[in-house]
């Protein structure tokens, strides 16, 4: 456990499941603070029981305007991005719903996530993670807005590692390819695939790469990184 003059305070969002949730357990068990989102009131308290002690606020990603009103005025050392929504279909069966909802959640709300929390992120000269995706660096049918929306978040990062880099704030991208969490699941689903977790790369893994780009000393930065499947994942 950590001395309290060595506490650092991460921001994290997804932390209800998969790799937002592996962080999010990594950070806590060192002793780290915890600030976790949650969509709702309900969802809140469940991360208070799963997370204790972690400071827990209300707002949905899907509605971004309401992320302004959030209070990140204190202590602040890293904002990690790791909720996601996923929505398959061809661009010609594909609504204007199903795309406005992965962009918002995946892209619009990390980007007024992350500037509502630059006051804090720039005084502790701190860093941001974005779990992007395979899918942010090719897209593959069926994958049009997903990857769209992935591929937007990599130019975000892309210009706020430049912009941001004279106040000290390092900003990382990890591309995991597919991972077991629910999402997968989800996915496997919506491919109309039977869905076996221990043939994908394990959220714990993904989580190390996470928290060795936040725990990077500061003469240095890690501006992407992908996680692929390694010879014991057989999918």
């Amino acid at each position: 456990m950590k001395a309290a003059e060595d506490r650092r305070t991460h921001l994290v969002t997804g932390a209800g499941s998969g790799i937002g949730g592996a962080v999010a357990r990594v950070l806590l068990e060192r002793g780290d603070e915890l600030v976790l989102l949650a969509r709702d009131a309900s969802r809140a308290e469940d991360l208070a029981t799963d997370f204790p002690g972690a400071r827990t606020l209300v707002a949905d990603l899907a509605d971004v305007a309401s992320l302004a009103t959030l209070d990140l005025t204190g202590p602040l050392d890293s904002v990690v991005h790791a909720a996601g929504v996923v929505e398959l279909g061809p661009v010609g069966h594909l609504s204007a719903g199903a795309w406005r909802s992965q962009l918002d959640v995946n892209l619009l709300a990390p980007a007024e996530l992350t500037r509502v929390a630059l006051p804090a992120l720039r005084a502790a000269r701190g860093t941001v993670v974005f779990v992007n995706s395979g899918a942010g660096l090719r897209a593959n049918p069926d994958w049009a807005a997903y990857a769209a929306s992935k591929f937007g978040l990599r130019a975000l990062a892309d210009a706020l590692r430049q912009e941001e880099a004279a106040h000290g704030v390092r900003v990382t991208t990890v591309y995991p390819g597919r991972t077991a969490t629910p999402m997968q699941e989800q996915v496997h689903a919506q491919e109309g695939r039977d869905y076996d977790p221990s043939a994908w790369i394990q959220p714990a893994t993904v989580a190390a790469a996470v928290v060795h780009a936040l725990d990077l000393p500061a003469d240095a930065t890690i501006p992407d990184v992908t996680v692929s499947p390694g010879p014991a994942a057989s999918g």
